[in-house]
């Protein structure tokens, strides 16, 4: 919806909306801590009520939100995020709003993900810029059998694979369909490296509607997998061998006048700005691992060998660093960053590296020089003088340096961060006690 609508006229054309569509259920739409995308379903006969006053949350039973004592919320749509599901029947026509979340006096909770953003995001306005974001959003499709996914490759497909017009190949482009009549200038879609993997592509956008956006694809993204007979899951490394799911994310401060991460006279064409963030971005790379990469599983995906990061540093070419600064100048100059996975809270993974970029912007950090030589093959000895350090091996050494991070609790907030934590310790302990099948076939009977 125009930006320049006052709230009445919006809620107007909701309305009007509504009814023309014939409407029947409205998505109030948000996330937990870890991103899991949560709803409270309305009727459309509710919907002139729940634009005035929200809808009632129990948030204690929501992960990372609140304790039983503390746990009366509400739910706030956000008017201009209005839009009608597709991939929904038209007997059970479905939209939804996305929302921000309330505590039981009426400010902003604290524990909302979305909210952590909107700070950074604040941050940026102030120094007169546009926090923009493109993810790449990698996934696999799976079979499912009598109800439950297969872990067997939907196809057989490579890199870039025409396919013939199978189960998957008829749901990918579905959805790129889907969401292009959503208006999420969807770049492309392609069959990735591993059997059964594809990637969709976002153009770049500012963070929150990004992140907004990503909530409701990955729900779209299920859904119509599911209408094909087939589970799309967003575990970073589902396959032993294969490559894993990553989401690199393209960032760049700009305007509409101008790109700040731009210099034709500096090296590489990049600003003086640009390379205190990607200084940032290093310099925290390991303090917020945890919320890029935030599953056990996601440290299997960052080993070497796979096109996946596991050591820090920066290249223009170079894909098995960090940081990438992508071909292209002027307003199209980024910078990626390649360890994030689609697993995690989009809200919280934009505020952890724009925290990090920020910092380093705050504190003139150098990324020092590229390395556009492979790191894999590189030894022990060679990367030590080249100053490249390991990003951190599992989620356990993860949260410690995470812990530990003053510019990452304050990015988060002490509720978000603290919780977080906690979340995140209870799986990683309960992961470290269980034996795997992998500790049985090795030692049972050599030991």
């Amino acid at each position: 919806m125009p930006a320049n609508k006052n709230l009445d006229e919006m809620k107007e054309d909701i309305l009007k909306k509504v009814k023309k569509e014939n409407v029947k259920f409205i998505e109030m739409q948000f996330s937990d801590i870890l991103g899991t995308v949560k709803s409270v379903s309305i009727p459309t006969t509710r919907v002139e009520s729940v634009i005035d006053e929200g809808v009632f949350l129990d948030g204690s039973s929501i992960l990372g939100y609140a304790t039983i004592e503390e746990s009366d919320m509400r739910a706030n749509p956000i008017l201009d995020s209005f839009q009608i599901y597709p991939w929904i029947d038209s007997g059970v026509k479905t939209a939804r709003f996305m929302c921000t979340i309330s505590d039981h006096s009426g400010n902003r909770f604290k524990g909302d993900p979305r909210y952590a953003l909107e700070k950074m995001v604040d941050k940026v306005k102030e120094m007169g810029y546009d926090f923009n974001v493109g993810p790449e959003f990698e996934f696999f499709m799976f079979p499912i059998e009598n109800g439950v996914p297969v872990p067997v490759p939907a196809d057989a497909g490579g890199y870039f694979d025409l396919m013939p017009q199978d189960k998957g190949e008829i749901a990918r482009k579905e959805m790129v369909l889907a969401f292009d009549e959503l208006g999420y200038d969807m770049e492309a879609a392609h069959h990735e490296v591993a059997p059964g993997q594809l990637e969709i592509d976002l153009r770049y956008q500012n963070a929150l509607t990004m992140a907004d956006r990503m909530l409701t694809l990955k729900f779209g993204v299920k859904s119509i997998a599911m209408k094909h007979g087939l589970h799309a899951s967003f575990m970073p490394k589902p396959l032993f061998g294969q490559n894993g799911s990553g989401m690199h994310v393209h960032m760049s401060l700009s305007n509409k006048e101008k790109n700040a991460f731009y210099d034709p006279d500096g090296r590489w064409g990049l600003s003086e700005m640009a390379m205190n963030y990607m200084g940032g971005l290093m310099a925290h790379a390991p303090a917020n691992c945890a919320i890029l990469a935030s599953h056990v599983n996601s440290y299997k995906r960052l080993v070497p060998g796979f096109e996946a990061p596991c050591y820090i540093s920066w290249a223009n070419m170079n894909r098995s660093a960090l940081l990438r600064v992508p071909a292209g100048r002027s307003m199209r100059t980024r910078v990626e960053q390649r360890n994030p996975d689609p697993a995690g809270n989009p809200y919280l993974q934009f505020a952890a590296m724009l925290a990090a970029g920020l910092d380093g912007i705050k504190n003139k950090l150098s990324p020092g020089e590229p390395i556009e030589k492979d790191i894999y093959h590189m030894s022990p000895e060679e990367r030590r003088r080249n100053k490249i350090v390991d990003l951190p091996m599992n989620l356990g050494e993860a949260l410690n340096v995470l812990a530990e991070s003053k510019v990452m609790k304050e990015a988060l907030g002490e509720h978000i961060f603290n919780h977080y934590l906690h979340i995140k310790r209870l799986e990683w302990d309960e992961y470290r006690k269980y034996v795997t099948d992998w500790e049985i076939q090795r030692y049972l009977r050599v030991l």
